[in-house]
């Protein structure tokens, strides 16, 4: 019996969190636009046939970013609910969130940078 309950509640932790996601990128923008640069560089991926440990670099910069987006909604939403009033450390977390997000879009972007550029130029030249 014990094994059941354990089943349900392993099933129901991945359904919340399936909903989570689901509702975050139904809602937030900037989670949309993440999700359609990434789509570009999964076509880019197959177009240049990059190596396996240039996918997983990949893989990696896109997740940390979705992830961090979805972190600074989180926040927001948690700021969001505990004072609609302005105050400066509720501005602060949500700064520092949204700088999260930031320093991991710039990541992920040298990282694309390095993968795809000599690609770039050499399919031009």
């Amino acid at each position: 019996m014990k094994d059941k309950g354990i089943r349900n509640n392993l099933f129901s932790s991945f359904r919340f969190a399936l909903s989570g996601i689901v509702r975050a990128v139904k809602k937030e923008r900037n989670l949309k636009f993440h999700l359609i640069i990434s789509s570009i560089i999964i076509f880019l991926g197959f177009y240049y046939q990059v190596s396996a440990v240039n996918w997983m670099m990949l893989a990696i910069a896109m997740g940390l970013v979705i992830t961090m987006e979805m972190m600074n909604t989180a926040i927001e939403r948690v700021v969001d609910l505990v004072t609609k009033d302005f105050h400066p450390l509720a501005k602060e977390a949500k700064d520092i969130a949204a700088g999260a997000v930031l320093v991991a879009a710039v990541v992920s972007v040298v990282i694309g940078l390095i993968i795809f550029l000599p690609k770039i130029v050499d399919s031009l030249f």
